[in-house]
């Protein structure tokens, strides 16, 4: 009848939630344009009215009690909302609450209760209630051991969040490292994560730049070590060249040097990958200021 992309379709079509989505798209036989209709006649209506704006805005944090830890991304359209003491107070309960339970997917996340009530209505009832769409994009969970500890660094009040995970070691070593990983950007930790594709692709794009500068076709694989070396020190966490370091030492060799290694890493910055709509909101609200005159 329908699938999984038909359901994801229709909440960015809506902005309504997982599970009425499901249950319009039973509802209607699959039809995308009656499941909308099912949706507005369910006063469903007020929140979708906002599922085709774009929540680039938001807040990124962290939550840890104990071994385990959380870091989550929730998005609003605008910076002002996101500085909204109750958006704030929305992010704060749906961190504890996955937090404090076994969640794992998203769909499971959402699931969840406060109060009677689902994250997944509370998003709804929250996007109704401040006016402009909100968006819980993702959430991950790190687990540690005795021997291992977390390092975390909030970074512009919310717009990134850094969360490394170090076997040995200790708290302050482990928060240096996240404060690095908040600082420069890396995209993994180490490079045996670099997926093959990626680094293929980026060879590629490299051999085709040397050959345009003219260097002989029998000399390129030997100046393409140095060139993935190099690559690797941009975009592996253990490979860059740790940001309070006084020589050349990586972030690898200052985990050595404190008798600890890294394990995870996992850095979020607000609105990352998400196409912006390039407006000026000045004109925006005096339109909207204009037009109710």
């Amino acid at each position: 009848m329908f699938s999984a992309s038909d359901v994801k379709t229709l909440r960015e079509k809506t902005g309504a939630g997982m599970l009425d989505c499901k249950k319009a798209l039973q509802e209607t036989n699959g039809n995308m344009d009656a499941a909308i209709d099912y949706l507005r006649e369910k006063g469903i209506a007020k929140a979708a009215k906002k599922g085709e704006r774009i929540a680039a805005e938001g807040l990124s944090q962290i939550f840890i009690n104990g071994d385990k830890a959380l870091v989550l991304e929730v998005n609003s359209e605008t910076d002002f909302v996101a500085k909204n003491e109750e958006f704030k107070a929305f992010v704060t309960t749906l961190g504890e609450t996955i937090l404090n339970s076994d969640a794992k997917t998203m769909e499971e996340a959402l699931n969840l209760q406060v109060n009677g009530e689902s994250l997944e209505s509370l998003i709804v009832a929250i996007t109704a209630k401040i006016g402009e769409k909100i968006s819980f994009r993702r959430f991950q969970v790190l687990e540690k051991t005795a021997n291992q500890h977390f390092g975390s660094y909030i970074h512009m009040g919310g717009r990134i969040a850094s969360l490394v995970l170090i076997d040995g070691g200790n708290e302050e070593v482990a928060r240096e490292v996240a404060m690095h990983a908040a600082a420069m950007r890396p995209l993994y930790v180490n490079s045996s994560e670099v997926p093959s594709e990626v680094l293929e692709k980026e060879k590629n794009i490299m051999r085709q730049e040397l050959l345009n500068e003219g260097k002989p076709a029998e000399k390129i694989d030997n100046i393409l070590v140095g060139k993935v070396r190099k690559y690797y020190e941009e975009v592996c966490l253990e490979n860059q060249i740790f940001v309070k370091a006084e020589n050349k030492e990586t972030v690898f060799d200052y985990l050595k040097n404190n008798n600890s290694k890294l394990v995870s890493m996992i850095r979020y910055e607000v609105g990352e990958g998400i196409e912006k709509k390039q407006e000026n909101f000045a004109e925006e609200v005096m339109s909207q200021i204009q037009g109710n005159n």
